[in-house]
C-alpha cells in the first residue's frame, strides 16, 4: 500500500491512512545525460501573490516546498484554484516567486531554460511544420547543426512511437499523436526535468490510458525528474512515485503520498489490474474525499 506523509500545517493530513508498502522500487532505465542531468529541482518556501488594482491581492501560493530528484515522478492534485499551474510556472521559470526560491542543482532558476522541458495541456505545436520539424525546432533555435538535431529528434520520435510519422503534417495526426509530438519535442533537448501541465486532459478515455502507459515507459527509459499536473485521481495514483495534494487558495501542500503502483504496472503490464487492486481503490476514495472536502470548504461546488 502507499505511504502517506502529512504536512504539519494541515490537520487533515493527520487523519490520512498510515499503512505503508515499504518495498517501493526505484525507476529502472538509463541515466539522463543532458542539461543539468542528475540535479535536484527544488522549491523552497515559495509564495506567489498577484497584485490586483482594485480589491485584495490574489494569494496563489504560500510557503510551498518540494524537491524533485532524478527518477522521481511527482504528481500534483487539488481543487480548482489551488495553485498547481502557478507552481509549475515557477519551476519552469515563467514567473518569479514573491518569496522563496527555486533551484536546479543548487543554482537559482531565473527564467525558462533547456534544462527544464515543458509539455502543455494544448500541444502548442507549429501547424505549418511537419512532425520532425516541430521536434527539432528548439534545437534549431539553439544553433545545433541540421544533421545532429535530426538524429537527436529521431531518437525521441522513435521512443514515443512515431517513427513512421516524422514527415506528417500536424493536422493529419490524432490528438494523442499530437501530444506524443509535444512530448518528443520536450525530450529532445534532454532536460533534467520534465514539467507536464495536464497533458492528457483533452484526450478520450482509451487514448488517455494508452498515453499514461507511454509516458511511464518514457520516464522509465530516460530516468527524468517529472512534475505532472492532473485532475484525475486515478491517473495520479497510477503514475506517481510521489503524490502531493494541494489546498485551495492560498495553495499549500497538505498531503504527500509515496506510491508504487507504477512499479506494479511495470511488473505485470496490466494497467486495469493495478487500478482494480483493493489498496488502489481505497487510496483513490481517500484522496477524492480530501479534494471534495477542500472544494466544499472553498465554495467551489454546491450540494
Amino acid at each position: 500500500m502507499a505511504q502517506v506523509k502529512g504536512r504539519p500545517a494541515s490537520k487533515k493530513a493527520k487523519s490520512a491512512s498510515t499503512k505503508s508498502r515499504k518495498n517501493s522500487r526505484p525507476a529502472k532505465g538509463g541515466k539522463a545525460t543532458g542539461n543539468g542531468s542528475g540535479k535536484e529541482l527544488r522549491a523552497e518556501a515559495v509564495t506567489v501573490v498577484y497584485p490586483v488594482k482594485e480589491g485584495d491581492d490574489v494569494h496563489a501560493l504560500e510557503k510551498v516546498s518540494l524537491s524533485i530528484s532524478p527518477g522521481d515522478f511527482v504528481v500534483a492534485l487539488g481543487a480548482s484554484g489551488c495553485g498547481k499551474t502557478t507552481f509549475l510556472n515557477l519551476l519552469a521559470g515563467f514567473i518569479k516567486p514573491t518569496e522563496g526560491n527555486v533551484t536546479l542543482g543548487g543554482k537559482p532558476v531565473l527564467g525558462p531554460g533547456a534544462d527544464r522541458g515543458v509539455v502543455f495541456q494544448k500541444h502548442a505545436l507549429l501547424p505549418w511544420l511537419k512532425v520532425l520539424q516541430n521536434v527539432t525546432f528548439g534545437l534549431k533555435m539553439q544553433g545545433i547543426p541540421q544533421d545532429k538535431r535530426r538524429d537527436m529528434a529521431r531518437k525521441y520520435i522513435d521512443l514515443v512511437g512515431l517513427k513512421d510519422f516524422e514527415q506528417k503534417n500536424i493536422y493529419e495526426l490524432s490528438g494523442g499523436m499530437q501530444q506524443r509530438v509535444g512530448l518528443a519535442r520536450a525530450l529532445t533537448s534532454d532536460p533534467a526535468a520534465l514539467l507536464m501541465d495536464e497533458p492528457l486532459g483533452a484526450l478520450d478515455a482509451l487514448t488517455r490510458d494508452n498515453m499514461q502507459e507511454l509516458i511511464l515507459d518514457v520516464w522509465r527509459e530516460t530516468h527524468k525528474a517529472i512534475f505532472f499536473i492532473t485532475h484525475s485521481v486515478e491517473e495520479a495514483l497510477f503514475m506517481a512515485t510521489k503524490l502531493i495534494v494541494m489546498s485551495p487558495r492560498p495553495g499549500r501542500i497538505t498531503h504527500e503520498y509515496e506510491l508504487d503502483f507504477c512499479h506494479r504496472f511495470f511488473e505485470c503490464r496490466d494497467a486495469r489490474k493495478v487500478k482494480s487492486m483493493p489498496d488502489f481503490i481505497e487510496m483513490r476514495e481517500e484522496i477524492i474525499t480530501i479534494i471534495r472536502g477542500d472544494e466544499l470548504e472553498g465554495g467551489n461546488i454546491h450540494v
